[in-house]
């Protein structure tokens, strides 16, 4: 820009050229940033949908080990009965061959 006395500033061809040229470059940052954040973006959804699936993966996998434990829980206490009967008829047993 030239400015003169009394005058405004005034735009030289090779300003405007240059000025040109800095909103080219600056149009092409801002594309590349954009594409940044849209592969920012994919990339967030991805990660998020993978930790949803892996969220439902452990919660079916709890409900297996509480099935599971359940399940352990009532054999243990089969067993203990069973056991009670064997010790009984054990001791049912016992007299007979001591005598």
């Amino acid at each position: 820009m030239t400015k003169r006395d009394g005058e405004r500033t005034r735009w030289t061809d090779e300003m405007l050229d240059e000025l040109a040229d800095s909103v080219s470059e600056l149009r092409g940052s801002v594309s590349e940033v954009r594409e940044s954040v849209d592969g920012v973006r994919i990339t967030a959804q991805a990660l998020l949908q993978i930790a949803a699936q892996q969220q439902r993966e452990n919660e079916a996998r709890q409900a297996e080990i509480a099935e599971i434990r359940q399940r352990q829980e009532e054999s243990d206490k089969r067993f203990e009965v069973l056991l009670s009967e064997v010790r009984y008829l054990i001791r049912q047993i016992k007299p007979e061959n001591q005598s």
